[in-house]
């Protein structure tokens, strides 16, 4: 089941969707594919996949955790804790997440809304100098 907000002093932030990322990979494939066809259809697949995966995942901000939702299904929980360090590749174009945990290392697209990603990022695990 989703979460729901705490007593704890920061609320629980669900992100809004962005389907910038994969409607711009399907308006890419479709010119693509007239020239290099099979490059065309691989961008097309990858930008529908992200497409699905806009739609059905959900996220959130918790006072201690990020968590990743398909439904009412906890696909993975990322306690802040365990965080070292976290970025957002181009800022002007925001498409790549990237954060780093004691133990692993994790690049993902940007589905969900960049700037309270941002705010919910600054707020919750701030940068190391």
């Amino acid at each position: 089941m989703a979460p729901s907000p705490t007593s704890l002093s920061t609320p629980v932030v669900k992100l809004a969707p962005s389907y910038n990322l994969p409607l711009a990979l399907v308006g890419l494939a479709i010119p693509t594919v007239f020239f290099l066809p099979w490059v065309g259809l691989a961008i097309a697949l990858f930008g529908l996949f992200l497409l699905y995966q806009t739609v059905s995942l959900q996220v959130y901000f918790t006072p201690t955790e990020l968590d990743i939702y398909r439904g009412d299904t906890l696909l993975r929980r990322f306690p802040y804790s365990d965080w070292s360090n976290w970025r957002i590749f181009w800022q002007a174009v925001p498409i790549l997440f990237y954060f780093r945990e004691v133990k692993s290392i994790h690049f993902l697209p940007i589905l969900f809304d960049p700037k309270m990603l941002q705010v919910c990022l600054e707020s919750r695990i701030p940068q190391k100098s």
